[in-house]
């Protein structure tokens, strides 16, 4: 079964199935890029090219034995900064809260700011304030 969640800038593929890891097909306004979610490691990741140079864009979290998310950092190389991976990797997240009906803590100030930007897309349920 797949799902479609559409926003102003992209559109992601939620596909049932994956144990440790789970694609996001992302159809963006920069580049055509897949997040990857890795639950085993816990992150989220965007494999970024810019003329031949292969480098990626991260966001880290931790999931308590309660079942709370925490978004802990987003790691976003120079390079490809303002250009909207940290973005993409930040609604992969919430997506993923929202999905598996979790809350989540915010700790990296990228993240918070999203959240406070797109309220239309209803994260702020989800998220426990500190």
């Amino acid at each position: 079964m797949a799902r479609y969640i559409l926003s102003q800038t992209c559109i992601f593929r939620f596909s049932r199935g994956f144990n440790n890891s789970q694609r996001l097909r992302a159809s963006t306004n920069f580049s055509n890029t897949s997040v990857i979610h890795d639950r085993q490691n816990q992150r989220f990741t965007v494999t970024l090219d810019s003329g031949g140079a292969v480098s990626s864009a991260v966001l880290k979290y931790s999931l308590s034995e309660d079942q709370q998310v925490e978004l802990i950092s987003t790691e976003v190389p120079e390079s490809h900064r303002g250009k909207g991976a940290a973005a993409h990797l930040a609604k992969a997240a919430l997506d993923f809260v929202v999905e598996e009906n979790l809350t989540a803590r915010i700790s990296c100030w990228y993240i918070r700011k999203y959240v406070d930007e797109n309220p239309h897309l209803g994260y702020q349920a989800y998220i426990e304030d500190e």
